[in-house]
């Protein structure tokens, strides 16, 4: 390269480099004009154009039933804001919004004529009203978008779910419990003036670093709609005060349904008394009555005091002690301690009890989970109350043996049971199975949890298996039985105290019945209390067959298949004798199975379908009983892909 280019290279580096130097030197000069030279001019001047701010409500995390299902979730909706002292035609401002919002327009008016220089008109309206304001384009009015708590399943698991107010936060059950976790990042809108005087709004993130959660629960939604319907429809029957129906596993201590009623819909919680949203479950203590013979039982046999087939007398019906008169419902002589608890004689219960002893049982209820609380992951759980030993009279002590003069929760009468059914382990009960952050992943889990073990495994299987008398022919709650199933559990029927005279009241009672099934292998405790019902009042009669009806429901769904000669065992003669002549018709029936392909299971009986599908490698959900009317897939539906069958059955007419 020649000398002569060489200069004329270097040359040009320079100019360009004084050229970014001077801008340099400029933009040097001129940040320590703004930021030192003028720093309070210039601080005024943003001051005066910086109104303030508002917050708005942050957007929520998810709420999931066991499957996915979303139970709660946040929607986007649009808010409606004014500057008063901007908007110049307040009159004609105020008739537009009236329409368009459904609003007086007297109300909007006063807002426009306040002194302030912002307000709310109207929040957290649908999307389309939102666009119909912003479309009118008016002076001084303006448009943004918030989150609105959307509750798609309405009064499904509403008591359990709880509900948000107005700025989105948790005000009741699940939504307060985990309300710091569903909450996500805050959001401002920052009000300012611009040059010419005229104030705008802008909305921007609050830097906090927190972050969204949503919740995986283990709320079946399928069988918590079941359980909502077939105790309304309870609870109306027999003219009931409330009602309340808690299904539970009993191996894990997951909650896989929690019905209240009277119910209410957390979308428009506003509208219902406070007296509505309340837990029921857990808030309200009563006493249990006789569904805590079980549990004397339990620590009876576990303590070896009595065999089940102890005999005592009970009195024909009528036991003193003291000044005190216990009676039972019906007159018995000698009873074996079976007998008792499928009868249900205060009497007997007394003295297995005083056989037992009061301390001793005391102590017993204590490790069942009475008295103390469960340690649910909900708010406001209640532990209700049992006399210590050494202030209980003779009377009290005799009380407690039947149940009353103690209170207790439906939850921990739920739990105390789930303890008999898994084989004698007190389980922790739990309703969140998950929270997952925001990217998907699990930030924390809730796994099951043994409490401690309260009674032997033979005890528990000795207890269930007296337990199932009390729902046979000869027992309190027939009513609960469920055709092909072994059930087990415990009817219970309490006096209600008398607020104004303190005494147990002669027209109020707490229906109940606590169970579970499949005796062999549990997969569901249920417990059942109808609150104040009109006419008959006895669990057995009035919460029994909600057990029933919600439990064939539940087994079907999670594919629990009854046994045959439980079903037959189960039916009444002219059911037996129906289901005889069909099945010899149904032998009689050939199946056509062309290879490949599903046959057809109508007019057959339910031993022959069941044993037909298996031999095809088909797992059978069967519903009613009798001959088979109906299937799903089906009949000649392509065997590829098919895992499942369910066949109705319906007795004959």
């Amino acid at each position: 390269m020649k000398v002569k280019e060489k200069k004329w290279i270097r040359f040009r580096i320079y100019v360009v480099a004084a050229f970014f130097l001077m801008g340099l030197g400029t933009i040097t000069a001129r940040a320590y004009q703004l930021q030192v030279l003028e720093k309070d001019r210039l601080g005024d001047i943003a001051r005066a154009g910086y109104i303030g701010t508002t917050k708005l409500p942050p957007i929520r995390g998810t709420i999931y039933d066991r499957d996915g299902h979303e139970l709660a979730l946040s929607i986007e909706v649009g808010s409606i804001y004014c500057h008063p002292n901007r908007i110049k035609e307040k009159v004609k401002t105020a008739r537009h919004l009236s329409g368009i919002l459904k609003e007086k327009q007297g109300t909007i008016l006063k807002l426009l004529k306040s002194q302030n220089s912002f307000a709310w008109i109207k929040r957290k309206i649908d999307p389309d009203r939102a666009a119909e304001v912003k479309a009118l384009d008016l002076d001084g009015v303006g448009v943004i978008n918030e989150t609105r708590r959307y509750y798609p399943g309405r009064e499904i698991a509403a008591h359990l779910i709880g509900f948000v107010g107005a700025d989105n936060q948790g005000l009741e059950g699940l939504e307060k419990r985990y309300d710091r976790l569903l909450r996500g990042p805050q959001y401002s809108l920052i009000h300012m003036r611009d040059a010419l005087g005229r104030p705008f709004s802008i909305s921007r993130p609050i830097t906090s670093g927190h972050r969204m959660h949503d919740l995986i629960l283990t709320i079946d939604k399928n069988i918590q709609y079941k359980a909502q319907q077939v105790l309304e429809s309870a609870v109306k029957k027999t003219k009931a005060k409330s009602g309340h129906c808690l299904v539970l596993d009993p191996e894990t201590g997951e909650i896989l349904a929690i019905a209240v009623v009277p119910e209410f819909n957390p979308n428009i919680f506003s509208r219902y008394r406070p007296a509505q949203w309340r837990n029921r479950i857990i808030t309200d203590c009563f006493e249990p009555g006789s569904t805590l013979k079980a549990f004397l039982l339990a620590a009876c046999l576990d303590e070896y005091v009595v065999t089940p087939n102890t005999s005592f007398d009970c009195e024909q019906g009528k036991y003193k002690i003291g000044r005190h008169v216990i009676r039972d419902t019906h007159k018995h002589g000698a009873l074996s301690v079976s007998d008792i608890i499928v009868h249900s004689s205060n009497i007997g219960a007394i003295k297995i009890g005083q056989k037992l002893g009061y301390e001793t049982f005391y102590e017993y209820l204590k490790n069942f989970g009475f008295a103390t609380k469960t340690g649910i992951d909900l708010l406001g759980e209640r532990k209700g109350f049992i006399r210590a030993p050494k202030k209980a009279r003779p009377i009290d002590q005799a009380n407690l043996f039947f149940g009353q003069g103690m209170t207790a929760t439906s939850l921990q009468i739920a739990v105390a049971m789930a303890a008999i059914a898994n084989g004698g382990k007190l389980m922790r009960p739990y309703v969140v199975k998950a929270v997952m952050n925001e990217s998907g992943d699990v930030a924390k889990e809730t796994r099951p949890k043994v409490v401690r073990r309260v009674i032997s495994y033979q005890t528990a299987r000795r207890v269930a298996g007296i337990l199932e008398g009390v729902v046979g022919e000869e027992g309190t709650g027939p009513k609960a039985a469920i055709s092909g199933f072994r059930v087990a559990g415990k009817t219970g029927t309490s006096q209600k105290v008398d607020p104004k005279t303190k005494q147990y009241s002669r027209t109020k009672y707490v229906a109940t019945f606590a169970g579970f099934v499949p005796v062999d292998h549990p997969r569901l405790v249920i417990l059942v209390a109808i609150d104040e019902p009109r006419g008959i009042p006895y669990g057995g009669v009035v919460a029994a067959p909600v057990f029933s009806e919600v439990g064939q429901w539940c087994l079907n769904h999670l594919q629990v298949n009854p046994k045959i000669r439980l079903a037959d065992k189960g039916m009444d003669a002219r059911e037996k004798a129906s289901s005889r002549s069909i099945s010899a018709q149904a032998d009689r029936v050939p199946i056509e199975v062309k290879t490949g392909f599903l046959p057809d299971f109508r007019g057959l009986g339910m031993r022959k379908v069941i044993s037909e599908a298996r031999s095809l490698g088909l797992k059978i959900l069967l519903e009613g009983t009798g001959m088979a009317i109906k299937q799903n897939p089906k009949p000649g539906s392509p065997l590829q892909g098919v895992r499942t069958v369910k066949v109705v059955f319906r007795p004959p007419a």
